[in-house]
């Protein structure tokens, strides 16, 4: 992953279409029009400051607490009497990033009799740097916000740039030092300028937005998490929810889109970019072991770094916005936090779209502009526009075109069972019909799944396909596989495609997802595999929003080791199917024959 308090005046004029107010003078106010903050205020006079907050947190052991690097970005007016609502965006990236080698992958799995054996190299250090300055920090929001009054706040994470303390990837010390900036906006916690002199926030209303994309995006869920005052909405973009789900999958060490290998202690180091380049090398270090590429457990070190155990403090408003093409931080990271804000009845809303790890600012600029001045007028400024009453869900189709519906996912999906028939090697059913049987498969890692599942015959996967279907098929929500396997070796990846396959042959993975079968009881606990004993396997795949066309036929695949995520070990893992035993549960708007 490497992006109306007392005293607020709110004043409703006509604008004209360049955004200057019709009545001569600066405005004494933020101004709205059909439910959006209007483009009022100079961004080209805002005044901006360098400070330091203080967060109650040592994490790198000096004695001293941390001190969290801020720079403010707020429109004139603001020290002209006008309070003014704060976005506020906390990174580790602001000072770039170290040169840092990822795990080896390339490995065999582990085996739980052979006690201490590793599944991957320890990562080289190299203290390669490049380091940005303050006035390099840009953001494509910045000049839209101030425009319309609101002041926009960055703070370096914690051991990056000139921040002290230590990265952590996701761990407590992250959220307190970005939850302090927010205790400061609202004259919970101190902070100085640089040369010693107090810093007061007496220009901020008291409401703060977070947002961001990836990391970025991340730290705002896990500022929600401590239900910190004062903290009203958040718009996390890519962003994670619980990191084990970031860097494993049901005990599978599966890594993040693109970055094969990396993993916490890897983006920690990444990130370490303050000035002192010795104090935190033990504390990341540990994060090596205890992050425990071995087993793939869940374990203490995951539980900290997982939001959704506090997303009952969630009061914020969540604007939550997700690729359905992101391999990076994959589609549960949003699904999952999304589900657990709707059953607290936390305000929410959902935009999908078509792309992957990505801004929508780039993909579809007016109507999120548009979406997202609604959710802050809501939420920071307090004008009661209706957002809330709107369509929670804006999903963009395979076609580019957008939709917007009442809640995702679709509450008419219903769950429809479909089990594999004979013939798997080449192309075997998927229908309603219980076959018995058994087929075979073996693992060859050196072969992508994409490879595996276009090829229209191979003995390193079993592919099943549905009848050509007679009209649109949609998915929405999550799917999941029920395999039951045996394994000729003590040691496995588990992983099952969902495909589109199209009338003239060619073949789409829609959705994926893995597992170990030595967590097949739990994901905190490593049980041994017997060779040639059955089990049964579930595999949840990423969840996804996808409209198989008439003619197209739905299908699923089922292989080892995925070249692309999961550890490769050398070829030759043999699993065998119970057909019997074997089918895969989607959430379905439409019918398979």
């Amino acid at each position: 992953m490497r992006q109306l308090r007392a005293g607020l005046l709110v004043a409703v004029v006509a604008v004209t279409f360049a955004g200057v107010p019709a009545e001569a003078g600066p405005p004494r106010g933020p101004v709205f029009e059909h439910g959006e903050a209007q483009p009022v205020f100079d961004p080209d006079r805002a005044v901006r400051e360098d400070l330091f907050v203080s967060a109650p947190v040592d994490s790198d052991g000096d004695g001293r607490d941390d001190r969290v690097h801020v720079r403010v970005v707020r429109p004139r007016e603001s020290g002209q009497g006008l309070r003014v609502p704060v976005v506020y965006q906390v990174s580790p990236y602001f000072a770039g990033g170290n040169d840092v080698p990822n795990h080896n992958v390339d490995t065999e799995l582990y085996v739980p009799e052979r006690a201490g054996s590793s599944s991957s190299e320890s990562p080289r250090r190299d203290e390669r740097i490049t380091v940005a300055t303050a006035k390099e920090i840009s953001w494509a929001y910045e000049r839209y916000l101030l425009a319309r009054g609101y002041a926009v706040v960055y703070a370096d994470s914690p051991g990056t740039g000139e921040s002290t303390g230590c990265p952590s990837t996701g761990g407590e010390n992250e959220t307190i030092g970005a939850k302090a900036v927010v205790d400061w906006l609202n004259s919970r916690a101190s902070a100085r300028t640089s040369d010693g002199a107090p810093a007061v926030a007496d220009w901020v209303s008291g409401k703060v937005g977070m947002m961001g994309v990836s990391y970025n995006g991340t730290l705002p869920n896990a500022v929600a998490s401590t239900g910190v005052a004062g903290l009203e909405a958040i718009v996390p973009i890519g962003a994670i929810s619980n990191w084990y789900d970031y860097y494993r999958s049901d005990g599978a060490i599966v890594a993040p889109g693109g970055y094969q290998g990396e993993d916490a202690d890897v983006l920690a180091k990444y990130v370490y970019t303050r000035a002192d380049r010795e104090v935190c090398r033990a504390r990341i270090d540990r994060i090596a072991a205890e992050e425990d590429r071995v087993t793939g457990d869940y374990n203490d070190f995951w539980d900290h770094r997982n939001y959704l155990n506090d997303v009952d403090r969630v009061h914020a408003a969540v604007l939550s916005v997700h690729g359905l093409h992101d391999w990076n931080v994959k589609t549960r990271q949003a699904a999952q936090w999304y589900e657990a804000l709707r059953e607290r009845g936390v305000p929410h809303k959902i935009w999908w779209h078509q792309s992957g790890h990505t801004d929508p600012i780039t993909l579809r600029k007016d109507a999120w502009l548009h979406t997202l001045n609604r959710w802050f007028t809501r939420y920071l400024y307090g004008v009661p526009n209706g957002v809330e009453g709107e369509p929670r869900a804006t999903i963009q189709r395979e076609d580019a075109s957008w939709v917007e519906e009442p809640e995702w996912p679709a509450p008419e999906a219903r769950d429809v069972v479909l089990r594999p028939g004979e013939g798997g090697r080449t192309r075997g059913a998927l229908g309603k019909s219980e076959v018995d049987g058994v087929e075979y498969l073996r693992d060859d890692a050196t072969r992508t799944a994409e490879e595996l599942a276009s090829a229209p015959e191979s003995p390193n996967r079993l592919s099943y396909v549905s009848e050509p279907l007679a009209a649109p098929v949609r998915v929405s929500g999550t799917v999941r596989a029920e395999l039951g396997l045996t394994f000729d070796r003590p040691a496995a990846n588990v992983t099952a495609l969902l495909v589109d396959q199209a009338p003239d042959g060619s073949t789409t993975v829609v959705t994926r997802g893995w597992a170990d079968p030595q967590n097949r009881h739990r994901i905190d606990r490593t049980s041994p595999v017997r060779p040639g004993r059955r089990y049964d396997i579930d595999v949840s795949m990423q969840p996804d929003d996808y409209v198989f066309a008439p003619g197209h036929r739905l299908g699923l695949v089922v292989l080892s080791s995925d070249h692309d995520f999961t550890l490769r070990p050398k070829p030759g893992t043999g699993l065998a199917l119970d057909l019997s035993r074997t089918s895969v549960r989607l959430p379905l708007l439409g019918r398979i024959r």
